[in-house]
């Protein structure tokens, strides 16, 4: 019999006799109603609790046994053969009255492989390519994102030193740190999955987890207009937009899609030409040859060393870079990003959280002003709108869906303003009953200012590309 029934089944009894007695004194229907379900939820949280208390003794002998270091020279598959071949006899050796079926017997070996060898109870997730973000709010609680839409997942940690161990596990592997010193970390899986950790004291409840995953396969511009992300035009007018070396910034909140926009746009970039690319932590998927990646360093324990972005920005400036791709402007190397686009490093690319494109250059104003220099409102505006000449703008939908729902471009200056015209839009009509978004995307009728550039670089356009109308009927 297994864990559950064995368990399950007390508590049956037990209300069935207490039906008996009760029935002389007539309870009300809801009262024991509500008895039942807090007697089943006692009863799955002491479940678990015995599943995890099993499990974790299985997996401190195991690491007693075994030489971790000799497993480090296998590979993955023969590593988790001796694992499930260990931990196998210790199950049957010290547990073979334990209440658990066969079926359960393989979930535990199958975890048990995981603790030694991957992340826990996160490894399915981390496995499964439907899973875009994992988030894990305590040992207790863990939430994965699929299509845009989160959901609670079965899966659990035995409690907060466990979640502990884990986060320990995947910031030792890229030389990152997390203790009460530094109690945050930004650093990144073998396969380029972002993570963020953050642990008390600065996080109240326990440990905290956040896991941004990236395809092995990248997203292309084809798959983009596969999923109604954009559209063909609007796809042409942007490899257009790279190709002629236009400075470019790619604005949008959390989760919107703007780094796989700009892993599309940078297929673009011919292959002749040196790229460098300064990121936190790197994620940018390039797949041309002439690349250098640079990443920022954080502070050592002493609280020296640390390498900030504006540094990295400085220092490739002496690397000759053909092009400059700032995975995310976040502080004062707005200035230094700024300047390289507007000293002969032009089609250089960034991006920037925002909810809309003059939301953008608000943000951009604010990040100058941080680099400390006494620069008047106008002439920092006018800085800005000469380096920055194409903003596009992503937004993830209410239904989960991400779409490119504006494109503009960056005219100049009216008076103390910078002028923007919107050359391509997304436009919202409704939500279906099944809470799906409908719209179109159309043209706005402005033919751009760098339509001329692009014609002298061979980018040529169909003269009702730009017409205002929804675009070869694609409904969102």
């Amino acid at each position: 019999m297994s864990l559950a029934a064995r368990l399950s089944g007390r508590p049956a009894r037990t209300a069935a006799k207490a039906g008996t007695t009760a029935s002389s004194s007539a309870p009300s229907v809801a009262s024991a109603s509500a008895s039942g379900r807090g007697a089943a939820k006692s009863v799955r949280a002491d479940m678990a609790d015995h599943y995890f208390e099993i499990k974790t003794r299985i997996h401190d002998r195991l690491i007693d046994m075994i030489d971790l270091s000799l497993l480090d020279a296998l590979g993955e598959a023969d590593m988790r053969a001796e694992v499930a071949r260990v931990a196998e006899g210790l199950l049957w050796e010290e547990f073979q009255n334990a209440p658990l079926n066969l079926a359960e017997r393989k979930r535990m070996l199958s975890e048990i492989q995981d603790e030694v060898i991957g992340l826990g109870p996160l490894e399915p997730y981390i496995k499964d390519p439907t899973v875009n973000d994992i988030l894990v709010n305590g040992y207790r609680q863990v939430y994965v994102e699929r299509a845009g839409k989160l959901e609670l997942t079965p899966a659990r940690f035995k409690d907060d030193n466990h979640l502990r161990r884990i986060i320990d596990r995947i910031v030792s592997l890229v030389g990152r740190r997390i203790d009460e010193s530094q109690p945050l970390v930004d650093a990144r899986l073998l396969d380029g999955s972002r993570v963020n950790a953050i642990i008390p004291p600065l996080a109240i409840d326990g440990p905290s987890l956040s896991i941004r995953k990236f395809s092995k396969d990248p997203l292309e511009t084809s798959d983009l207009i596969a999923f109604n992300s954009l559209t063909q035009p609007m796809a042409e007018l942007m490899d257009g937009i790279v190709k002629a070396r236009l400075n470019v910034v790619i604005s949008g909140g959390t989760g919107s899609g703007k780094t796989t926009l700009l892993n599309c746009l940078s297929r673009s970039i011919p292959e002749d030409e040196r790229i460098v690319t300064i990121e936190d932590a790197a994620e940018l998927q390039l797949k041309q040859d002439h690349v250098v990646r640079l990443e920022t360093r954080p502070a050592n324990i002493e609280g020296r060393g640390e390498i900030g972005q504006r540094e990295l920005v400085k220092n490739c400036l002496r690397m000759r870079p053909d092009r400059i791709i700032l995975g995310e402007v976040r502080a004062s190397e707005a200035l230094d990003m700024l300047q390289a686009m507007n000293t002969g490093h032009d089609g250089s690319l960034t991006t920037v959280h925002a909810n809309t494109p003059r939301d953008a250059l608000m943000r951009l104003e604010t990040m100058v002003s941080m680099a400390g220099l006494n620069l008047s409102p106008i002439s920092m505006k006018r800085y800005i709108s000469s380096a920055i000449e194409v903003i596009i703008q992503a937004t993830r939908l209410v239904d989960g869906t991400r779409k490119v729902i504006s494109i503009q471009e960056v005219t100049g200056m009216e008076g103390e303003m910078i002028t923007m015209q919107e050359i391509f839009a997304f436009e919202q009509t409704n939500v279906s009953a099944e809470g799906k978004v409908e719209g179109y995307f159309t043209a706005r009728g402005i033919r751009p200012r760098f339509a001329q550039k692009l014609e002298r670089m061979g980018h040529t356009f169909p003269r009702d590309m730009f017409e205002v109308s929804p675009l070869a009927g694609r409904r969102g």
